[in-house]
């Protein structure tokens, strides 16, 4: 299982190669018993947002990390993942 900013460099490589936009990371180290970091970034469009989640999701998953708890791909006009512990 790879440490929290491992997976934090692995998701921004891949938002970054998915042409995300305003991508703002924020450190919730020491602040927050719930997650290490919060990452929040736009897309174009649902279709991008779509891709965008998609592709996250299958990076995520060849960390060893499983399947993402995902809310919003139904409508993608935004996403939620939750990569957990």
């Amino acid at each position: 299982m790879p440490d929290p900013e491992t997976l934090l460099s692995t998701v921004k490589r891949s938002l970054e190669d998915d042409k995300a936009e305003d991508i703002v990371v924020i450190n919730l180290k020491g602040k927050s018993s719930l997650a290490d970091y919060l990452m929040i970034v736009s897309g174009r469009s649902d279709r991008h947002v779509s891709a965008m989640a998609d592709h996250l999701m299958r990076r995520i998953k060849d960390l060893g990390l499983g399947k993402c708890r995902v809310e919003g791909l139904k409508r993608c006009d935004w996403v939620l993942i939750d990569t957990g512990d």
